[in-house]
């Protein structure tokens, strides 16, 4: 008896502690790519004069929303 609630207990702990590091990782990671996007408006100017192209506001902006409703 004694043996399998000390077995029980370690799954127990297993199972909430994976929830738990899930759930924090996770808000962790969101919190990181909202300070730190992936791609701004700074980029798509460099990428498109490497391109040989000089890209007009109105371009860069839809392209900003473009990839920002993908999210």
């Amino acid at each position: 008896m004694n043996f399998l609630t000390s077995i029980m207990y370690v799954l127990l702990g297993l199972v909430v502690g994976g929830f738990l590091g899930f759930y924090f990782t996770r808000k962790k990671f969101e919190k990181e790519l909202k300070e730190n996007p992936p791609i701004n408006e700074k980029m798509i100017r460099a990428m498109f004069l490497q391109m040989g192209r000089k890209p007009s506001e109105a371009q860069i902006k839809q392209i900003m929303k473009s990839v920002n409703s993908n999210r």
